[in-house]
């Protein structure tokens, strides 16, 4: 996998906003958890491993641009959440809010 965002196994992946990884944090239905850093008092940069493991769709145009769709997450997990500002993943608290899609 390369370092740029956008390109998976050699192929141009489509990311857009109805993608269920896209933002993560904002899906319908779920709880909205958010993060503080009770080392730094940060609210707003963390650096956060996940491992996601998803079922989707892969539509190859005729040139061979990949776009995918129907994107199912079958099991999403937090492995490390860290201060983006300080460094310390230790001192960091859950916040979790009800997500406004889900009322």
């Amino acid at each position: 996998m390369t370092g740029r965002p956008g390109l998976r196994f050699g192929y141009r992946v489509a990311v857009n906003a109805e993608s269920p990884s896209y933002p993560p944090e904002e899906l319908p239905g779920r709880m909205v958890q958010r993060y503080r850093c009770r080392a730094c008092g940060n609210l707003t940069r963390f650096n956060v491993v996940t491992t996601r493991r998803t079922k989707a769709f892969h539509h190859f145009s005729v040139g061979g641009e990949l776009t995918v769709e129907d994107v199912e997450v079958i099991e999403d997990s937090v492995e490390e959440v860290s201060c983006r500002w300080c460094g310390n993943g230790g001192a960091i608290e859950i916040i979790t809010n009800e997500s406004p899609e889900a009322s």
